[in-house]
């Protein structure tokens, strides 16, 4: 006879894993479909986030700026110091050299005297700091022997302050990478965002830019100021030598950490506009944000001025008169004027 035995009955925790099993499975499959049903960002969207990004890296590319020009002024420094550590421990050498010949002399005619022996040490000082006396030392022996301590204590100051240099060289390297990471950064993101468009959307977005130049080059009213193209009613002569500097570089490219002549960040074309006026700005935004006479007010600004931008004081441009600036925006952008107001003004300079 067959035996009928009644099926195993699943315990209560076998229960309870299956169904927290198959809740995580729901819910897994929830966040999916929301994730799949998350809208894709509208072109105007994408350009809003590219703005920020720009803006972002802008502040990279000042900090990169600032620590590009300390590295370079550093590096200048250490240079001197070493050429000059150089020297002195020739002469330094050059001096126990002269002694090391009173000591030999001295030897032959009769023995060193002691004092000679102590001149001869390592530590030239150890002679003044200990000696009871100088009777023993001619005049000439002495004056000798303080010169070589004035040049031994003036070479170790010197060698400890390379030392602190090349240091401080060192820290600026590593902020000068991170800064230049940061840069790089953002401008993926960047790159990343406009790449996730069509490309109709990204042809849709370039023609805006370009129309914008366009009618912001229209509505610079220009004049012809001694031979060349500037503004009328600048604030000086330099001013409006600045003024054609940079007008004869519209449409150069934006490159963070450029200078020119071919390519400029913002604060790159300030520095090249007014060098080639015989004036000499400072590196930075924030710099030249300091570099002259505070303007109060956007209607008192005249051609020439410097509108610094943003509470961080990341961006600048050279205001032209009617209302506009001329200035290297951002990456992917060309030096093109633009309205002053385009973005919010920190701070006027008048140079």
């Amino acid at each position: 006879m067959a035996s009928h035995r009644r099926p195993k009955q699943p315990s209560r925790a076998r229960i309870s894993v299956l169904t927290a099993a198959a809740a995580t499975a729901v819910a897994i499959s929830a966040q999916a479909g929301a994730a799949s049903a998350a809208p894709k960002p509208t072109k105007d969207q994408v350009k809003a986030q590219v703005d920020k990004l720009n803006e972002q890296a802008e502040v990279a590319t000042e900090k990169y700026d600032g620590a590009k020009e300390k590295q370079q002024q550093l590096q200048k420094q250490v240079n001197n110091l070493q050429d000059q550590v150089a020297r002195q421990q020739a002469e330094v050498s050059s001096m126990q050299g002269t002694l090391g010949q009173l000591a030999s002399s001295q030897y032959r005619s009769g023995g060193i005297d002691p004092t000679v022996q102590l001149m001869l040490s390592s530590d030239p000082s150890q002679f003044l700091d200990k000696a009871s006396s100088l009777d023993q030392l001619s005049a000439q022996q002495t004056g000798t022997l303080k010169e070589l301590q004035e040049k031994q204590r003036k070479l170790d100051q010197d060698k400890a302050e390379a030392q602190d240099k090349l240091a401080e060289l060192d820290t600026t390297a590593k902020e000068l990478r991170s800064a230049k990471s940061e840069v790089q950064q953002k401008l993926s993101k960047a790159r990343a965002l406009l790449n996730s468009l069509t490309a109709a959307e990204r042809a849709a977005l370039q023609a805006a830019e370009d129309a914008a130049n366009e009618r912001a080059s229209r509505s610079a009213p220009r004049v012809s100021i001694g031979g060349t193209t500037s503004t009328a009613g600048a604030a000086s002569s330099y001013a409006a030598a600045a003024i054609a500097a940079a007008e004869s570089k519209l449409g150069s490219p934006y490159v963070y950490g450029a200078t020119g002549p071919s390519s400029f960040d913002c604060s790159g074309l300030m520095q090249w506009a007014y060098a080639r006026a015989g004036v000499s700005l400072p590196r930075t935004s924030q710099a030249q944000a300091g570099a002259g006479t505070t303007v109060n007010g956007l209607a008192n600004a005249k051609p020439g001025d410097l509108i610094i931008y943003y509470s961080g004081m990341s961006h600048v441009g050279m205001y032209v008169g009617n209302g506009q600036i001329i200035h290297a925006p951002h990456t992917g952008a060309v030096v093109r004027y633009e309205s002053a107001s385009v973005m919010p003004i920190a701070k006027i300079v008048r140079i």
